[in-house]
Formats: structure tokens, C-alpha cells, sequence
């Protein structure tokens, strides 16, 4: 990475034909601006409808939230991992985290990031190796985390993309038919499919990935939505857990935006509901079938004991006729929240969620008692396989008991 501070950006938004103009972000005293081009306002895609609809004239925003960023670019910002490895490579040429503005930190996202928006000038970065060896990525990341590995900064930065959360994370390219993996931020190879790969960070277990993959399982039995996964091999631990970017179609890009990044709702902080999820979901596809697959993901969460279902961990997705859904679900897996409790309420409810809670919680999705009471028993029944589906993944005995009592004991 070559760090050259900018002032202003271009905004662009690509849907696989080539960027078109958004705007112009610009940084002053500290105060971002923003400013929309006539040409894309007249166009009609609204990219963040509520909290930064198309309209001519120059906005800027709370420096509170997100440093000053509207939500919709902060989207495109890595968080957790991706920040430190940022970080880290500002220290490694003399400079503070400080030092790099916002607008810096989305140059260095360039082209690369999640969802179809670009930004310019990018930031050059080190392409990284066209061979992907899993363990060692593993074995660096833990290096990093623990303050070590300097001189792989540079690759697992390229490797990281923008993709957010606090577990070491690589953008690869995979072709599932010869199991050949390459470098996933620039155009891939024919054959070859854009995914993320996710590592144990120094909290996690070695069967993190295995945890993760059983609950995908699950999920997909339970009726949610989600792209293909894969438990790849490891040397240590019983495997690293990948998923399918659900951002890209062929050589398309799908514009995506957070419920974080849409209601301007810090996702470190607790402050939303299920029920304000499926009244965002009615409101951007106005389709009572997305806020069904809203409370899917509400049941799923609370009777599977994921508690950490913060307000980035749901994404919707716009297509470049501006029509929005519910992305696939991720990050499904067993946890806590702050506190222990539900990181998003139900109806009020945070510390114990239940079925009643959910019930009341239907009628906001416009579900009868009884089609609710179906998709309930549905998932109780799906997450009653995770036993035998964690045993045959090899998760330690002692986290099939933990997590099974849990699943046992959630929404009663």
C-alpha cells in the first residue's frame, strides 16, 4: 500500500458495464461533503433513500456518527480486521491511524469493495500472490492479531477487500469444480467464483469454522435464504468456513447497503428492533415476501442462540433498475451479545426473546398466527439436528454439549 492523502473523491457506482457518476465527497476542516452529479440524480437510483435521498445542493453530516461519512459509504469502510491491517500498514510507513482521513480509507477501497460503488482516486495496493494457501493465511492472521507479521500486511490487506467484522477474512477466487483458489479483488479466471473465507481470530475455538458451517445448514432447513457455503480443510482445527459473495452475479455487482448504514444506526451499539428490520424491509421492496424472510432470520437468530445480530449483520441489495431485497443471511453462528442479551430486541425484549415475543412480532411482517407458528416449529426442528450435524463436523464435545443446551433452552 503507497498511502497518498486525498480531499476529495469521485463517487462512482458499477454494475458490471462500467462505473456511472454518483458524485463528489470532499473533506474540509474536518467536515465531510457530499455533493450528487445532475446526471445521476436525473437517473433515479436512490442509493441510501433515507438518510441521503437525491437532491441537488451540498449536504454534510454529523462527525459523531461514522467519522462524518453518510452511512451508505461507511458501508463500503472494512471494520474489525480490515481496519487494524489498515492500521497497521500506516505504522509500517511512519504514519498514525489518525493521520488517514475518511476519504483516505475509501480510496484505499478503490474498485474493490463490497456492493457496486467505487471510488477515485484508489489507493495503489500490493495485487498479492495468485496462489492461496489457507493455513498460512490462517497462521498469519493469528501472527497479526498477536502484533507480529508485518511484512504480510501488504497481501492480506489486498486479500481482505472491504468486508467487515472483527474475524481475519480473505476475498478469494474459487472454482468449485477443480478446487483451485486465486486472488478474489481483481476480475477472476473463467471458471472461477468470488468468495470469502473466514479465520479464527485469538477468542474463537479451533472449530469456529465447523460452528459456523453447521448453523449455515441449519439455516438452509430452517427456509433462509443463503448462497452456497463450503467447510474448506485445515491442518489445524477442523476447517475454515467459506461463503459465496452474494454482492456479485457473474461479472454484475449488486449495490449493498446495511440496515447500519440506512437508518445511520452505530452497529456497536444496541438500538434497534426486529420490528423496525421489517419495517425497513417493507419500505425498501415494499414485497411482504422480503419481510417474511426478515422474520425467518428473527426466529432463526433467537432460537439459535446468535445474539450477535447487530445492525450490519442485515443487508439489502439493489439492482441497477433501483429495485431492493433482503441479501442471503450470513454470519449465522452461536453467540453472545452485550450482556448476553439479543443485540436487536424483539418487540421490545433483549435479555429472553421468546416464542410469544416472536408471535407478536409476526404481525408486523403481516403473518397469520398460524403460517408464524409454522416457520417457529420449522426452525425448532432444523436446529434440533445440530448434535449429530456438529458431531459429524468435527466440533469439540465439550461445544456440542454448550450449544446444544442453549438452542435447548432459547425462545422457551
Amino acid at each position: 500500500m503507497i498511502f497518498k492523502p486525498v480531499s476529495t473523491i469521485r463517487v462512482g457506482m458499477d454494475f458490471g458495464s462500467g462505473p456511472l457518476d454518483v458524485g463528489r465527497l470532499a473533506i474540509r476542516d474536518r467536515i465531510i461533503y457530499l455533493e450528487y452529479e445532475r446526471s445521476f440524480i436525473e437517473r433515479g437510483l436512490e442509493i441510501s433513500p433515507l438518510r441521503l435521498p437525491l437532491q441537488p445542493g451540498l449536504k454534510s453530516f454529523d462527525a459523531a456518527l461514522f467519522d462524518g461519512l453518510p452511512g451508505v459509504f461507511n458501508d463500503s469502510l472494512p471494520d474489525g480486521w480490515g481496519r487494524l491491517l489498515f492500521d497497521r500498514a500506516l505504522r509500517a510507513q511512519g504514519l498514525t491511524p489518525a493521520q488517514a482521513s475518511p476519504l483516505d480509507r475509501l480510496a484505499h477501497v478503490g474498485a474493490g469493495g463490497m456492493g457496486a460503488l467505487t471510488y477515485e482516486p484508489a489507493m495503489e495496493t500490493n495485487a498479492g500472490s495468485d496462489d492461496i494457501d489457507l493455513d498460512w493465511l490462517a497462521g498469519q492472521a493469528l501472527e497479526v492479531l498477536e502484533g507480529h507479521a508485518d511484512e504480510v500486511i501488504g497481501e492480506l490487506l489486498a486479500l481482505n477487500g472491504s468486508s467487515t467484522g472483527a474475524r481475519p477474512k480473505a476475498m478469494i477466487g474459487y472454482n468449485p469444480k477443480t478446487g483451485a483458489m486465486t486472488h478474489g479483488q481483481s476480475d477472476l479466471p473463467k471458471g472461477f467464483e468470488p468468495w470469502l473465507v473466514k479465520f479464527p481470530n485469538t477468542q474463537d475455538g479451533k472449530d469456529a469454522g465447523a460452528i459456523e458451517y453447521v448453523y449455515a445448514l441449519m439455516a438452509r432447513t430452517a427456509g433462509i435464504e443463503m448462497t452456497h457455503t463450503h467447510l474448506f480443510p485445515a491442518k489445524r482445527g477442523a476447517g475454515f468456513f467459506a461463503t459465496r459473495r452474494f454482492d456479485r452475479i457473474g461479472k454484475n455487482r449488486l449495490h449493498a447497503h446495511t440496515a447500519s448504514g440506512l437508518l445511520h444506526a452505530d452497529h456497536r451499539t444496541p438500538s434497534l428492533d426486529y420490528e423496525d428490520l421489517i419495517a425497513l424491509t417493507l419500505r425498501l421492496t415494499r414485497d411482504v415476501r422480503e419481510a417474511e424472510k426478515m422474520f425467518r432470520l428473527a426466529v432463526f437468530n433467537v432460537l439459535g442462540h446468535n445474539r450477535d445480530d447487530h445492525a450490519k449483520n442485515f443487508t439489502f441489495l439493489m439492482d441497477a433498475a433501483g429495485n431492493w431485497s433482503l441479501s442471503p443471511a450470513y454470519d449465522l453462528t452461536f453467540s453472545s451479545g452485550p450482556g448476553g442479551e439479543q443485540t436487536t430486541m424483539v418487540k421490545g425484549e433483549g435479555k429472553a426473546p421468546g416464542e410469544a415475543h416472536l408471535l407478536a412480532l409476526a404481525k408486523e411482517a403481516s403473518l397469520a398466527p398460524k403460517d408464524a407458528k409454522a416457520i417457529i416449529d420449522q426452525t425448532r426442528e432444523a436446529l434440533g439436528q445440530w448434535a449429530t450435524l456438529a458431531k459429524e463436523h468435527d466440533v469439540a464435545a465439550s461445544t456440542v454439549r454448550l450449544i446444544a443446551g442453549r438452542i435447548e433452552r432459547a425462545g422457551r
